[in-house]
C-alpha cells in the first residue's frame, strides 16, 4: 500500500513538473519573444538614422535631426532655428526619412 501512494505522489509532481515547462514556453513565446523582436526592430531603425530625417520623440514633439554622436542627437523643433535641443538617442520613437514614407 505503500508503494502505491509513493508511486502517486510521484506522478502529482511530474504533472506539476510538466505545467511549469508549459508555462515558461507559453511566456517565451508570448511575452519575452515579441519583446526582443520589437527591440531588435527599434535598434535597427536607430542605426539607420540619418542628419535630417524627421524625427517623433517619446514625448510626441516632432523635429529634425541636426546632430547625432553616440548616445546624444540634437533635434532642431519647429521654424525657430534656434530651438535645438540635445537628447538621448532612445528618445527617438519613430524616424520619417525625406525621401521615403513612415518606418515604425
Amino acid at each position: 500500500m505503500y508503494v502505491l501512494n509513493s508511486l502517486g505522489a510521484g506522478g502529482g509532481s511530474m504533472s506539476i513538473i510538466i505545467w511549469v515547462v508549459i508555462l515558461v514556453v507559453f511566456m517565451f513565446f508570448f511575452m519575452i519573444r515579441p519583446q526582443r523582436k520589437e527591440q531588435a526592430r527599434k535598434n535597427e531603425m536607430l542605426a539607420k538614422m540619418e542628419v535630417g530625417d524627421t524625427v517623433l520623440t517619446t514625448t510626441g514633439f516632432y523635429g529634425t535631426l541636426i546632430d547625432i554622436d553616440d548616445d546624444i542627437v540634437v533635434v532642431e523643433f519647429g521654424n525657430n532655428k534656434n530651438c535645438r535641443i540635445p537628447m538621448q538617442r532612445s528618445a527617438i520613437a519613430q524616424i520619417e526619412k525625406a525621401d521615403e514614407g513612415t518606418e515604425e
